[in-house]
């Protein structure tokens, strides 16, 4: 699947796509004769252009990240794609008023506001693997059941989305992890030259991975911290000149706050290049990774914990220690 047919309303897919598929994050995004960005580019795909990838192949170079995908005409570098499904999901008949979190389970989709001067007209686009507040369900523009979504940064403010492509998470899935351990016992440290997080329950190492700090310019601030906030979807925007990326990113997932300025670990759906800074100043995670650090830090953020008012949860948690 090289590209996408759109519909008057969203992307078109066909039927069910379970081979392996990259989106590009961030254009362009070349395709080279061999996996080396010394060897000779074949083409070049734009932003939310879909490839196959047929295998994966760690080249050794470049050593921060030597990881190519076999793509139709030679290989892709993996920096700036993301590795996406498509899945459909079956609509739920109601909605309950606590809302619902849910996560977007096709590559990407057009959100649509409706008004009574417009009609419905385009509004946010949306990633696989997002997270989204679903608030109700209605008839969208194609007659079909539409989820209506509730805008985390603006909250009187809603939008819809297909229901087929929105898969409600249970609430099982983010229930709080290590519940027994204090929260004084454990600890978070991410070391800023290695660009790796590790947690710690009373000393003993309990999970390691590599994240995306800081680019020049936008450093992670370092020192001792603690978590304060956590929202399972966060809109988040910047003013920096020094940003390049897709702004605002709606749905963010997993976020846990750590200073008031707005630094946070979080999922990250536009890049995978962990181990390299990436990012305006919060730390990049895997969204699996993400996740596992929201439900295991404090303070808990169970479903039910959550204020469905704010969409948080605020309270002293964690500690944190960022470091060279």
């Amino acid at each position: 699947m090289a590209s996408l047919a759109f519909s008057s309303f969203m992307p078109e897919f066909t039927e069910f796509e379970d081979m392996d598929l990259v989106r590009v994050a961030k254009d362009p995004v070349s395709v080279y004769k061999e996996p080396s960005d010394t060897s000779q580019i074949i083409r070049t795909w734009v932003r939310d252009d879909l490839i196959h990838v047929y295998g994966t192949v760690n080249s050794g170079t470049p050593g921060y990240n030597p990881i190519w995908y076999r793509v139709f005409g030679g290989y892709m570098h993996r920096a700036r794609l993301q590795k996406v499904q498509v899945h459909y999901n079956l609509p739920l008949s109601s909605v309950p008023a606590t809302k619902i979190l849910a996560e977007l389970t096709i590559p990407y989709t057009q959100a649509y506001r409706y008004d009574k001067w417009d009609g419905w007209h385009s509004y946010y686009r949306l990633y696989y693997s997002s997270t989204q507040w679903i608030t109700g369900i209605d008839t969208g523009p194609d007659g079909r059941p539409w989820y209506v979504v509730q805008d985390e940064a603006d909250k009187s403010l809603y939008y819809y989305v297909p229901a087929v492509q929105l898969r409600p998470i249970p609430t099982d899935d983010f229930a709080p992890l290590s519940t027994g351990v204090p929260s004084g016992k454990k600890r978070i440290e991410v070391n800023l030259i290695t660009q790796t997080l590790t947690c710690f329950e009373n000393n003993n190492l309990v999970f390691s991975t590599a994240v995306s700090t800081g680019q020049l310019g936008m450093e992670t601030p370092h020192g001792n911290f603690n978590i304060n906030d956590k929202l399972p979807a966060r809109n988040m925007s910047t003013s920096s000149r020094l940003a390049d990326d897709v702004i605002p990113l709606v749905g963010v997932p997993w976020c846990s706050f750590f200073t008031e300025q707005g630094h946070a670990f979080h999922g990250t759906y536009w890049h995978d290049n962990f181990g390299v800074p990436m990012s305006h100043g919060c730390v990049n995670m895997r969204n699996e990774d993400a996740k596992w650090l929201f439900r295991w830090n404090t303070p808990p953020a169970s479903f039910d914990e959550i204020n469905k008012q704010t969409l948080d949860v605020r309270g002293y948690g964690t500690s944190v220690d960022i470091h060279y």
